[in-house]
């Protein structure tokens, strides 16, 4: 990741909430260790490794629960959080990619088009932002 964030990738302010919309979708971390079945350790260990990706919502690292589906992390997640580090955007800006609203993707979200056949899509859209 680069020191230098362009404006359009930079983190949102605090006023943003990039993800789902309402809290009960956030998972903290030890709700995340738990259903991974795996310790607190680990899971830090996975977003460091961006296996995972988690942010600050009221002064707790959380991450949105649909990216950690039947006790697994959704297959291309840890893919596709390379490619938007590669191409310059901050965990932030790459929450908000994933849950910024494409019509021309089946689930409209990068997200949600990640847990279906669109995985590879989404994937390749992901690398072709840092080009």
């Amino acid at each position: 990741m680069t020191d230098s964030v362009p404006a359009d990738r930079a983190a949102p302010g605090p006023e943003s909430a990039a993800g789902p919309a309402d809290a009960a979708d956030w998972l903290t971390l030890p709700d995340v260790a738990e259903r991974l079945d795996v310790s607190i350790s680990k899971v830090h260990q996975m977003i460091r490794d961006r296996e995972l990706i988690a942010v600050r919502r009221d002064g707790v690292r959380r991450m949105p629960a649909d990216l950690v589906a039947n006790k697994t992390v959704l297959k291309h997640l840890p893919g596709v959080l390379n490619l938007l580090a590669d191409a310059g955007y901050d965990d932030e800006a790459a929450l908000r990619w994933l849950y910024e609203p494409d019509d021309t993707l089946p689930g409209a979200t990068p997200a949600k088009a990640l847990a279906g056949d669109q995985a590879r899509e989404v994937k390749r859209r992901a690398q072709a932002l840092g080009f």
